[in-house]
């Protein structure tokens, strides 16, 4: 069955969701509608509709003029076997001495690495985008200085990817939460994938937010893989949470967004000890100083 989006992009969020809305009354009807933010700084939002048979495109003018914003982009997107073609362009990531593959590339783990197994289906988070990649070499460059870590707390875990990193170095519990229903899910797919059943335990919680979270802390390391605003909202949390002397790693930050980053965490008593840039993306990892 073809597949059909219909694109646009618009300045500001709320014109943003309410042209989402819009598209969802749309006939054909749309089988989903994506309102995501561009993050490069812009405040531009886009908006995306899928539809399994040819959208309406005088409809879709007609909604795009009433609301002020550029035409849509109507295209048709060829049929594809997304799992298959995701196991074929995602290739084996090494991270210092950690190996991220999907279950297709078993083989290929080097008896000297530290495997770590993401399922093709579940791509977010595999390692091949620079904020976990990022993420990973920092905890890589720790270790090799001979940092260990008891208490460690993955926020916004996604494939929980970094949470099982930690957990694969050490005996200790680790815990990974995401905001996302669906996400958990994929964590404890890729948790029990990995044999780390109970040893990582998945939560559903937006940043700290879970009497779980809250009872294990404060924590020798966090990793937070989200993004700038986000990360600037659970600042003092992050304070809060982590003990002193303790590290937070923090990623999912575009290279403007990096110095604004830093200083609010130094305002909550974070001191900046290593900043790498992977393409597009920052990874920063800090330490709690004595005094917040």
């Amino acid at each position: 069955m073809p597949t059909f989006t219909a694109v646009t992009q618009i300045t500001g969020k709320s014109l943003a969701e309410a042209v989402g809305e819009r598209l969802e009354a749309l006939l054909p009807e749309p089988t989903g509608v994506g309102v995501f933010e561009v993050e490069d700084g812009s405040d531009l939002w886009e908006v995306t509709a899928y539809f399994n048979e040819t959208p309406d495109a005088i409809e879709l003018a007609l909604l795009a003029k009433a609301n002020g914003v550029a035409d849509f982009e109507i295209a048709e997107l060829p049929e594809t076997d997304w799992v298959a073609k995701v196991r074929r362009d995602l290739a084996p990531v090494e991270a210092g001495r950690f190996f991220v593959y999907g279950a297709h590339d078993a083989d290929k783990l080097p008896a000297d690495k530290i495997g770590l197994l993401i399922e093709a289906a579940m791509a977010f988070g595999t390692g091949h985008h620079g904020t976990t990649l990022g993420c990973l070499r920092a905890f890589d460059r720790l270790l090799t200085e001979g940092r260990t870590f008891d208490t460690v707390a993955d926020i916004g875990c996604g494939t929980a990817v970094l949470g099982m990193a930690a957990a694969k170095v050490s005996d200790r519990t680790v815990y990974a939460s995401d905001i996302d229903e669906v996400a958990v899910e994929v964590a404890q797919s890729n948790v029990d994938a990995n044999g780390l059943t109970g040893q990582v335990v998945c939560l559903e919680a937006a940043g700290f937010a879970h009497e779980t979270l809250i009872a294990k802390a404060p924590y020798d390391l966090v990793f937070a893989n989200i993004l700038k605003g986000p990360l600037i909202g659970l600042a003092p949390d992050m304070a809060a949470q982590v003990k002193e002397g303790g590290v937070a790693i923090l990623s999912g930050i575009l290279h403007a967004q990096a110095d604004e980053v830093i200083e609010v965490y130094s305002r909550s008593g974070f001191n900046l000890i290593h900043r790498e840039e992977i393409v597009d993306w920052t990874s920063l990892t800090l330490v709690r100083s004595s005094e917040k």
